[in-house]
């Protein structure tokens, strides 16, 4: 089992809007290393819930990668913000997976105290700028994560 980091927007697509949907496409993805990111990812990882653009950012929750290789739907439909008119349904290019709620954390982990806990090769969530939406975790760094967060 791998674990990710995986940041949204809480007003865009929240843990809350996760834990009321149960499951959801993490689609919208138009950053080829993400998207790579993702095409690596099995089932059975855990990712890490981060919001981002918020105040204060940090991790807020956990979810399971329950399916993968999914076409991303929104990449075909005109009328979405992620529509790619260079993508088709015989070529796609950009995929996406499903992830499952696990739960949230009783309190959030901002990325001031990510900054303080870790460097940069440890977690690059951490890094100055960096504003890759999925990340890996290495594992010692996950461990060390679960530790300071606490149970779900």
């Amino acid at each position: 089992m791998a674990f990710w980091l995986m940041k949204s927007e809480p007003d865009v697509y929240g843990i809350q809007h996760l834990q009321q949907d149960g499951t959801t496409l993490w689609d919208g993805i138009r950053n080829y290393q993400a998207r790579n990111f993702m095409r690596s990812m099995a089932i059975g990882d855990r990712a890490f819930f981060y919001h981002s653009n918020a105040k204060p950012p940090g991790i807020v929750g956990m979810m399971e990668v329950v399916e993968t290789g999914l076409t991303d739907p929104s990449q075909f439909d005109p009328t979405n913000k992620y529509f790619d008119p260079k993508s088709n349904p015989e070529q796609p290019r950009w995929d996406c997976v499903r992830l499952r709620y696990m739960g949230t954390f009783n309190e959030l982990l901002s990325l001031d105290a990510l900054r303080e806990q870790f460097s940069v090769e440890e977690l690059p969530v951490v890094r100055q700028g960096n504003r890759l939406s999925i990340l890996p975790v290495p594992d010692a760094s996950a461990q060390r994560l679960l530790e300071l967060l606490g149970s779900l």
